[in-house]
Parts: structure tokens; sequence; C-alpha cells
């Protein structure tokens, strides 16, 4: 596969594995090459990756491109001091501004605490658990080649967040886009609250 790209771009080995890694990192999970040979930062850029994902209806994991594309908008939105988030025209509702901050807070929430479970309870560095725990949650495939040392509830952890990671973040998307949410009855004062 490589030697085919590296064919149809013209590109040296390094160009060619860095384009192909990324694109398998969000959707393939195909490994050329040892991913524990990495370097930090690179595991950094591939954890974020694959934290993204492919994009929104796809069977690519990952919290997909559209769910970090709003996030973005509405950071960018709030330090231009509006209050709504608007693309190319339209504006986007502040429900699912609201949805996919929820949803990206949960994955990178669940990616932490596995990581540092796994960090305990095998000695392994924090950036090799993080990218374990976040490859088996965005179902992506990858592994530095620590999985086969790990202890039986540290491989029972990666198996869990890989059936959430298959069935929990799309069952959860889907129920935030299909929820019929009863109009709230009591409505309390709103407070001030000081953000930073």
């Amino acid at each position: 596969t490589t030697s085919s790209l590296r064919t149809a771009f013209g590109c040296s080995g390094a160009v060619t594995q860095t384009v192909f890694q990324s694109v398998t990192l969000r959707t393939a999970g195909f490994a050329t090459f040892d991913q524990n040979a990495l370097s930090d930062i690179s595991k950094a850029v591939a954890d974020f990756l694959m934290l993204v994902g492919g994009s929104s209806g796809s069977t690519a994991g990952g919290v997909k491109t559209v769910t970090v594309g709003v996030i973005l908008f509405a950071a960018w939105s709030t330090a231009r001091g509006r209050t709504s988030v608007q693309i190319m025209k339209r504006r986007i509702p502040q429900q699912a501004v609201a949805n996919a901050s929820a949803l990206f807070i949960l994955v990178l929430l669940l990616s932490g605490l596995g990581a540092a479970f796994l960090s305990i309870a095998d000695h392994v560095s924090l950036e090799n658990a993080l990218y374990e725990t976040i490859s088996a949650l965005c179902t992506v495939g990858l592994t530095t080649g620590i999985t086969s040392s790990l202890c039986a509830a540290s491989q029972i952890v990666l198996i869990i967040f890989m059936f959430f990671g298959r069935l929990g973040i799309m069952t959860i998307s889907v129920g935030f886009m299909a929820a019929d949410r009863a109009e709230e009855r009591v409505s309390y004062a709103e407070t001030k609250i000081m953000i930073g």
C-alpha cells in the first residue's frame, strides 16, 4: 500500500509513511511500522487524530470531524464575543454545541481514566497507556505492543472500551440527535458565574 502511494505521489518514504499514518489513524488501523518507535510528540498527534476519527455517518471511530469542528467554531465564536456559533451564514443551535462538547469531554475523560488505570496497574508509561486506551475507545486497532503484556484487568478495560467505542459512542450520538426533549416545567433564575 505504501509503495503504491509512493509511486502515485512521487513522494519519499518518510512523506509517504506520514500521509499513510495520518489516514490510518483516523479510519483503518493498519500498522506498517512499530508504533512504539514513535516519539512522544508523534504519539500525542496520533492520539488527537484517533480521537477525531472519521466523518459523521461513517463507520470510522472517534468522536467524528463534525463534532470537533463544532467545538472549535464554538471556541472561536466565544473568543470573538459572540453568543451564537455561525458558519458560512448559518447558525449552529446551542444544543448541538452542548452535545458535541459533552461527547468530546466524555471520550476524553474515559481515555484519561483508562490510561491512568493501565499505567498504575501495569507500570507502563502514560504515553503508551493513553495510546492504547484511545485506540481501543476510538476503534482504531493500533497498539504500541504492550497489550499482550497487560494484566487481565487492564485487558478487560480495553475490551470494554472497544465495545463502548463501537456501540456506545454511536448510541450516544444517535440519542443526542433523536431525543425528544420534554419541555422543562420548572425554570430557575439564571446565575452569573465567572469563567477563567
